[in-house]
């Protein structure tokens, strides 16, 4: 606490030179070293020092740093202050034992030594106590400290400043120095070592390296490096801000780190890994923690490769799902791995031996040097994923088909939106071309397994789009909702019409058609990008009893409504948001306004049936949705989707009576007898059970 007591109230009272004098006299002579030690800096300082260097401190405070140097062989030192206090602490310490050290009392936006004076000038932390923020004043002073050492400064010679890099003092020297044509270089300091005898800083260290050269005439080349944690060669960049923001990306990673490990509890943290030859995002990490499991050595932290395609799983694509993971795997710590599309991969081996030095950053506090720690995966393979096509669309942006393995025997083929590349906008299994197997409900099984050396593969060819079987559980509980139409035994005797908003792969119509064939469905889709994608890759084929409008839905049921002349059984809504900044996904918010709702009523017959996918993980306008649903419908069903964010909304004007749900059981039995094709082998009750088991009514 007594540092924290000698702290001041204001940080510009850094730069005054009473508050120095205070200071220190109150402190005594022990030492305060803000940014670490010699034996914390040596690797990042030792490089750019020579024994026969003649060095300037720039405010040397009361650290060790000078006398820790000079006993190491670097004797050439003189140390600059602007405080008369700790300059005579000082010369009191090192009088007999460091006979050759100098001391003077001076300011460094003024000092008195003749031009080109030194090879090196060392900063450790004054940088920081002059520049408090980013005020015109407080960067004129910046500027002259800067016009100070460079005049002090041989060619040749080298500005060696310790600092935290905050976003000011980062902008002002690394665009003051390559501006005068210096070649510029920063160092992270160790994570492992950076802090101070008082406490570490949550913020990393950093060393910049600002090497004085003559400038070429007439050139506009600029040396900008970064050498980040354990890196020996540095990484070079273009412009000045492109290096700020990797000093930034270095700053956020460490923050990251200390949150880690301060609080576990707060829930997973991603990352991102990018390829240090394009820039591109190469892994996206998950820190999590198990807190039912209790952790020791063997198994406090491992590493879960996610197998291509499979990112989006529930397990491997939210909070909860990674936290069941890595309970089941049984480790305190688990960072989950996820592969980008577009990055080729040589294998387990090969991934394990690229991960493995920046993921042990990501270890628990505490972990033996020398642990080994397990690389998991399910099945010790990295799974398949082929790229079948790549698009443009003006209105959905850049989409991909690919192929995946999933878990087991299946394959399924998947439409990516890659502005929002981790959701699934449509899927489909595939089967092998005259396959017949039916179509059971197939349980999933999890397991992890230690990895194994595995070649990345392709979809086996002959796969072609399996109709029989729906994907997305949203879409099946979306299907089973038709049971609560009025008289469900007696529809075959009559004509179904139902109308689709939202086409994507077209799984959910398509389902439609082929298996209820008293159902006449329009499809509205306001992409006609997405009508080629779903007749070419999913197996999408418009006839009478499925047609397909290219139109903005909210137009298309305006003129409808305007007619007064079209009657539907069911109408459905399963169309996704552009804007991701909403709290809601799908729809978008004017499909559920009031005004737009009362116009799907009247689209309805009067006992007609209106179906909503909502996916909103905003609570509050969850609830104004559905309150707003309650006052244009007044019977409204929900069914949640278990393990995703989807709600099905079941909404109607009015019923014969109020079904409980063993009652909706009962009238989904006779819809599955009534509307399945007669000798058709499909399955309905994959569809139909225990679905409606969880609809409630709201």
């Amino acid at each position: 606490m007594a540092a924290l007591r000698l702290l001041p109230g204001r940080a510009r009272d850094f730069a005054s030179s009473g508050y120095w004098e205070r200071f220190f006299r109150e402190r005594g002579g022990r030492a305060f070293e803000w940014y670490g030690e010699w034996q914390d800096l040596r690797a990042s300082l030792g490089r750019y020092l020579r024994p026969r260097d003649s060095i300037l401190v720039a405010g040397c405070g009361n650290s060790e740093l000078s006398e820790q140097l000079y006993d190491e062989g670097y004797q050439d030192i003189t140390n600059v202050d602007i405080s008369e206090v700790v300059i005579k602490q000082m010369e009191e310490r090192s009088a007999h034992l460091r006979p050759k050290m100098t001391y003077m009392v001076m300011d460094v936006l003024q000092m008195d030594f003749p031009d080109e004076r030194f090879q090196v000038v060392l900063d450790k932390g004054t940088l920081d106590a002059l520049l408090t923020d980013g005020e015109e004043t407080t960067l004129s002073r910046a500027e002259r400290m800067f016009a100070e050492i460079s005049r002090v400064l041989q060619f040749g010679g080298r500005y060696l400043c310790v600092t935290l890099a905050q976003a000011h003092v980062s902008k002002m020297a690394i665009e003051y120095f390559s501006r005068e044509g210096w070649m510029v270089r920063i160092h992270q300091v160790s994570g492992d070592k950076a802090g101070t005898s008082e406490g570490e800083f949550a913020l990393p260290i950093f060393v910049y390296v600002m090497t004085k050269i003559r400038r070429v005439p007439g050139s506009a080349l600029c040396i900008l490096e970064l050498c980040a944690e354990a890196q020996d060669k540095p990484i070079r960049f273009k412009s000045t801000e492109h290096l700020i923001e990797a000093v930034k990306e270095r700053q956020h990673y460490s923050l990251l780190r200390s949150q880690i490990n301060k609080n576990p509890s707060s829930g997973t943290v991603p990352l991102d890994l990018c390829s240090k030859d394009t820039g591109q995002a190469r892994y996206t990490l998950h820190v999590v923690h198990s807190l039912n499991v209790k952790a020791s050595f063997d198994n406090k932290f491992a590493i879960f490769i996610v197998p291509q395609g499979r990112e989006t799983e529930w397990l491997f694509g939210t909070d909860e799902g990674r936290k069941q993971l890595a309970t089941c795997a049984g480790f305190w710590r688990l960072v989950t791995v996820a592969l980008h599309r577009d990055q080729h991969y040589e294998g387990m081996e090969a991934i394990q031996a690229e991960l493995s030095e920046k993921v042990m950053e990501l270890a628990p506090p505490g972990l033996p040097a020398g642990q080994q720690v397990p690389f998991l995966s399910v099945g010790g393979d990295i799974g398949i994923r082929t790229i079948q096509h790549r698009g443009t669309s003006p209105l959905s942006g850049e989409y991909v088909i690919e192929d995946v393995k999933g878990d087991g025997a299946h394959y399924f083929r998947r439409l990516i939106f890659l502005s929002n590349r981790n959701v699934v906008q449509s899927e489909a299994r595939l089967s092998f071309r005259g396959s017949h197997k039916g179509n059971k409900k197939h349980k999933k099984k999890k397991k992890t397994a230690s990895i194994n050396s595995a070649e990345p593969a392709a979809v086996p060819a002959g796969q072609s789009i399996d109709k029989t079987y729906l994907c997305c559980a949203h879409h099946r509980a979306m299907i089973a909702g038709l049971c609560l139409l009025k008289n469900p035994e007696h529809l075959p005797e009559a004509l179904i019409r139902v109308l689709v908003i939202g086409l994507g792969g077209g799984s959910l119509p398509l389902f439609i058609h082929d298996y209820f064939l008293q159902c006449s469905i329009d499809v509205v889709e306001i992409d006609p990008a997405m009508l080629e994608v779903a007749t070419r890759w999913f197996g999408f084929s418009p006839e009478d009893r499925l047609k397909v409008h290219i139109a903005d839905g909210l137009v298309y049921v305006d003129s409808l409504a305007a007619e007064a002349s079209s009657s539907y059984d069911a109408i459905m809504f399963d169309v996704d948001s552009k804007d991701s900044s909403l709290g809601m996904s799908c729809p978008p918010p004017a499909f559920v306004e009031k005004s737009f709702l009362q116009k799907v009523r009247t689209l309805l017959k009067k006992e007609g049936l209106f179906i909503l996918n909502l996916v909103c993980r905003d609570t509050q306008l969850r609830d104004a949705v559905l309150a707003t649903l309650r006052e244009t419908f007044p019977l409204l069903y929900v069914r949640r989707i278990e393990g995703e964010v989807n709600d099905i909304l079941f909404c109607q004007q009015q019923a014969k009576h109020k079904l409980p749900p063993a009652e909706l059981r009962d009238t989904a039995q006779i819809l599955e007898k009534a509307l399945r094709q007669p000798g058709q082998a499909w399955d309905t009750t994959y569809v139909l059970a225990d679905v409606l088991e969880a609809v409630k009514l709201v």
